[in-house]
């Protein structure tokens, strides 16, 4: 491609009336070109006659230096010198003059490159010193880049590690959205060239160069992009390629060393700017990790500060005696949260749970982790001592617990272990003070009853006031350890209340105060003692008592009654001596016959005083009679459907098995005893 500041085109250019040719310059001693290509200082030659007939011309020369005009206007001007007919000592004054001042033209424009080249590159320095955002100083790059060697294309490309490849990381004037995303295997093409070599390399015609491996890849991105020159340069960094910075042209073209330096030059920028971008991304990351660390480090600080003063206040908790609920209220202040206290039954010693059996297979998992686990939108932990469980803590409104909190609730269930350890530590140590009372009580009451009395009330055991006696035996079949697991599940069974429970022959004795119907609290203490013990226990209760011999009493009729149970049937359940219907009338020491009648023919009683009925009357005829209607209709002169009337109404309200024989004993003596004592 030819150079418009070649000496040589000026002079094709002007052959045909404006100037000579170069070797007519040099051959009538006006000019030579140096060895550089570069207009020579011309031959010296004769002044002309006229000197003022060349200052126009030489004005206008130098008003063309001065407005930086185009290369052809200089010649020009000898054109018009010709053409004016201007003589010939003029003309060779004007043909010097106008290869000076073209000599200046081309140092004014070299320099005015070399200024712009400079201030672009001073102008990417600042962007890498006052620039953090990688994409902005590369894009500056590339493009100025493109401005200044006057291509139509720039871009530059970076190596994917991941990938193991090349791909276009910034382009300026790139119409091609397949040259935009193009993908480059690493040695393939004229970038794979520059890499391997790290040296820069330029191709006129890419289409048509054999120096570097085509890729059909490669070759249709840059068909479709219409690119035919192209030079590549590379980034270095420490000696290594971290990329290759490209100009292109569609068409073809020969580019200089000039260009050549000043795109390493910009290359050298790009890589700089990469390399910084990097240091930036790393300390940036450090910095992340720092502040990470610096987090972790104040919550860890944090926990643990809160972890403390979580530990001194449950540890003030313990040492002042305070109960499971103020451990509980205390934990859920510090938790945020509702917190419930189950024993090991399921049974609630502070604040409210879902039922223990919903929360089975999560107490379950707690136990088998030794942590506390999720469930719904609760919390459990189970409350362990050993292998023991003592009980559970349940957590509501906290559905997300960070560690730290995770631990204060697995902290307040071994606190909690502790108080119930203490708690059964005491209880057991007073019911064994308690039980040796009650074993003497029961032993010998009619020997002291006052000092008894006494005693018991230094224990905490007013023997004055009512209480109710159980008696509880195994069900089946027992040796010595079960009769220990008996013992053991009458303390727990107390535990937290105020009674009082012994061994004493072949039974355990539990001595309560007197709270509610006998039948109920036996029937509750067969239920809970069998599910301690883990086999099936009989309960008699005898009738409230007060007092050391009323109190012996009140334990010979549960025995009976107990004795009773096993006789009908029925162990491993819990009764009264008044549930046990006439045998309990004949086992109890009272002989409560009003309670007896009052429970047997009750319903009927009542019928009879609201209606003004004689179903009590109409019942014990029918007795009489041996269950004959006829019969029973005329000892009451009625009609046998008025029998069957009142007989269908008494099984209304006492049952239909009011005449099976079981039932039938009972009624029938339950009408004897009413009409003995003048019913």
């Amino acid at each position: 491609m030819n150079d418009p500041l070649d000496p040589g085109a000026v002079a094709d250019r002007t052959a045909n009336g404006t100037a000579n040719s170069s070797a007519d310059r040099t051959a009538n001693g006006s000019v030579q070109d140096g060895p550089d290509g570069s207009p020579a200082v011309p031959t010296p030659r004769a002044a002309p006659d006229d000197p003022a007939a060349a200052a126009p011309a030489l004005r206008r020369l130098l008003d063309l230096l001065a407005s930086g005009a185009a290369t052809e206007d200089f010649a020009d001007v000898l054109a018009d010198a010709r053409r004016r007919g201007a003589p010939a000592d003029v003309l060779a004054e004007l043909d010097d003059a106008t290869w000076q001042a073209l000599r200046v033209h081309r140092t004014l424009r070299q320099h005015r490159r070399r200024e712009a080249e400079l201030t672009a590159l001073f102008d990417t320095a600042g962007d890498l010193a006052a620039s953090r955002d990688l994409d902005a100083v590369l894009q500056a790059i590339v493009r100025r880049a493109r401005m200044l060697l006057g291509t139509d294309t720039a871009y530059l490309t970076l190596p994917d590690e991941a990938a193991g490849d090349t791909y276009m990381r910034v382009t300026d004037g790139s119409v091609s959205v397949l040259f935009q995303t193009l993908r480059l295997s690493l040695g393939d093409g004229l970038g794979g060239l520059v890499a391997q070599t790290a040296r820069p390399y330029a191709t006129p015609d890419y289409r048509t160069d054999e120096r570097f491996h085509h890729t059909g890849t490669i070759d249709a991105g840059v068909l479709d992009e219409g690119l035919v020159a192209i030079i590549g340069v590379p980034l270095l960094l420490g000696g290594r390629v971290i990329g290759v910075l490209f100009a292109a042209d569609r068409s073809p073209r020969a580019f200089s060393p000039d260009e050549v330096a000043l795109l390493c030059t910009l290359a050298a920028h790009a890589a700089i700017a990469l390399d910084t971008a990097k240091a930036l991304a790393d300390t940036r990351a450090a910095l992340a990790e720092l502040n990470s660390a610096n987090e972790l480090v104040r919550a860890h600080s944090a926990a643990v500060q809160r972890a403390e003063q979580a530990h001194d206040r449950l540890t003030d908790l313990v040492l002042r005696g305070a109960e499971v609920p103020d451990v509980a209220a205390a934990v859920a202040a510090l938790l945020g949260g509702e917190i419930a206290v189950l024993d090991a039954e399921g049974e609630s010693l502070a604040g409210r749970s879902a039922p223990a059996a919903e929360l089975a297979g999560a107490v379950a998992a707690s136990r088998a982790e030794g942590r506390s686990v999720r469930h719904g939108d609760h919390w459990v932990c189970a409350v362990l001592a050993g292998h023991d469980t003592l009980g559970t803590l349940v957590l509501r409104g906290r559905p997300d617990l960070d560690d730290a909190d995770r631990r204060l609730f697995e902290r307040a269930g071994v606190v909690t272990a502790l108080l119930l350890l203490l708690r059964r530590s005491v209880a057991e140590t007073e019911n064994r003070i308690r039980g040796e009372l009650l074993t003497d009580l029961l032993t010998a009451p009619d020997r002291d009853p006052a000092g008894l009395t006494a005693r018991g009330r230094r224990l905490g055991v007013d023997l004055a006031r009512p209480h109710l006696v159980l008696v509880a035996e195994p069900a089946g079949p027992t040796g010595p350890p079960d009769r220990g697991r008996l013992v053991g599940a009458a303390r727990r069974h107390l535990f937290g209340t105020r009674g009082v429970s012994a061994e004493h022959g072949e039974a355990v004795v539990l001595l309560l105060p007197e709270a509610g119907d006998p039948e109920e609290a036996a029937r509750q203490a067969a239920e809970r003692l069998a599910r301690l013990a883990g086999f099936p226990v009989t309960v008699g209760a005898g009738r409230p008592a007060a007092g050391p011999p009323a109190l012996a009493a009140a334990y010979a009729e549960g025995l009976r009654c107990v004795r009773a149970l096993r006789v009908l049937g029925r162990a491993g359940e819990g009764a009264s001596a008044r549930a046990l219907g006439f045998l309990g009338v004949l086992l109890g020491g009272g002989h409560d016959v009003d309670g007896f009648v009052g429970t047997a023919l009750g319903p009927l009683l009542a019928y009879d005083a609201r209606r003004g009925t004689e179903l009590v009357r109409t019942l014990r005829a029918y007795f009489d009679c041996g269950g004959s209607l006829t019969r029973a209709k005329d000892e009451l002169h009625v009609h046998v459907n008025t029998v069957v009337q009142r007989l269908d109404r008494v099984e209304a309200l006492l049952g239909r098995d009011w005449n099976q024989p079981e039932r039938s004993l009972e009624l029938q003596l339950a009408l004897r005893l009413q009409l003995l004592a003048g019913g």
